[in-house]
């Protein structure tokens, strides 16, 4: 699994915009400017009171408290050669200057103590949500049994909240087993629901012959948590060994897609509406998950997603058309495309994700 493309750090804070630093460099020239005017112009006119802005702009895109804190002291100092400059000014008039000048100080420093202290905390929840996202969802085989693998797993926001998006790819004696699901909902609920989703299935796989048997049993998984509305749509990938067709459990989660060898894009089974329903509702309709059974060929490229794709929107509000940009893009391994894909993604997105995204594709080799 690669890191957000978007490049953004989980370790740190980004540092003041290109804007926002020119605006802070334009105010300390002013701020030289009135101080000059204070000394070589009018003696009865003072900007003495404008110091106090030097502590402020110090405060600005700093994590240290000692910044503006020494801006202020190194402020503070000038007041005195203003006093010897300006004779005719009131002295009450500078002394206000210092005073104003030293609150403004305290005031800056503590903010950018209640900032940093707050980035801390920020970090550090961030640190644990990538530590669990991590340990739920291991990085996949790029090749197994024939087959060329890729995942891409797109956080929506730079903040502490983990996703319920899951995927895993095994090895079993019934042939290679895929899982990708969505989990209704965010934060620790979430991924309590993924991680029970996720053992059971690493579990079951290898275990029951029946790809529906294993969609069973995640339902019931997720149906003991009794937690109310909670739910998961999840696709269920079966690929048996010896060229047999492979198969399809869909638990009302998108129809996967699959881009042949002629550029054609297609999707397999039903569409999330008539599939079977989510995990956790089985019950509610009766009856058990049903199997679909498709031809993979040779240099097929199937493409399993989260709904953190198709409701992408551009500036328009327009759905993301991903079977259209599938067909388009180069023929090349899956982690290629799904490079490709993702910047096409949020080049459309204008860089910003509505909700989590996970991408597998897979293509057999042979």
């Amino acid at each position: 699994m690669k890191r957000d493309p978007r490049g953004e750090s989980p370790f740190g804070p980004p540092a003041p915009p290109r804007h926002v630093r020119g605006l802070v460099l334009t105010a300390y020239a002013l701020l030289t400017v009135a101080v000059v005017l204070d000394v070589v112009n009018n003696p009865r006119l003072t900007f003495s009171p404008v110091l106090a802005t030097a502590p402020a702009l110090a405060g600005i895109g700093t994590r240290r408290a000692r910044v503006p804190l020494l801006v202020g002291l190194l402020t503070l100092a000038v007041v005195p050669l203003l006093i010897v400059a300006d004779p005719q000014v009131a002295l009450a008039v500078h002394l206000t200057s210092a005073f104003a000048v030293l609150a403004v100080t305290c005031v800056s420093t503590a903010n950018v103590v209640l900032v940093a202290t707050r980035e801390r905390e920020l970090l550090s929840s961030r640190s644990v949500a990538q530590a669990a996202q991590l340990a739920l969802l291991r990085p996949v085989p790029e090749r197994i049994d024939g087959l060329r693998v890729a995942v891409r797993y797109l956080a929506a926001a730079a903040d502490a909240r983990v996703g319920g998006d899951l995927y895993e790819v095994l090895t079993t004696p019934y042939g290679i087993r895929v899982l990708l699901g969505d989990v209704r909902g965010k934060g620790l609920a979430a991924v309590e629901t993924a991680s029970d989703v996720l053992g059971t299935f690493r579990e079951a796989a290898q275990v029951e012959a029946e790809l529906a048997a294993v969609a069973g049993r995640l339902d019931a998984t997720v149906r003991r948590r009794g937690l109310g509305e909670e739910f998961v749509t999840a696709a269920l990938l079966g690929l048996p060994p010896h060229g047999a067709p492979a198969e399809l459990v869909n638990c009302g989660h998108l129809p996967p897609l699959v881009r042949r060898t002629d550029g054609t894009v297609s999707e397999i089974g039903v569409r999330a509406a008539e599939a079977d329903p989510p995990l956790a509702l089985r019950a509610l309709v009766g009856g058990g998950y049903h199997t679909q059974r498709f031809v993979l060929r040779r240099g097929d490229l199937l493409l399993l997603c989260t709904d953190g794709v198709t409701e992408a929107r551009d500036a328009a509000g327009r759905f993301y058309p991903l079977p259209e940009r599938l067909s388009r893009l180069p023929v090349g391994p899956p982690d290629a495309v799904l490079d490709r894909l993702v910047a096409d993604l949020l080049a459309y997105a204008g860089g910003v994700l509505s909700d989590d995204a996970a991408l597998l594709a897979l293509r057999r080799e042979h």
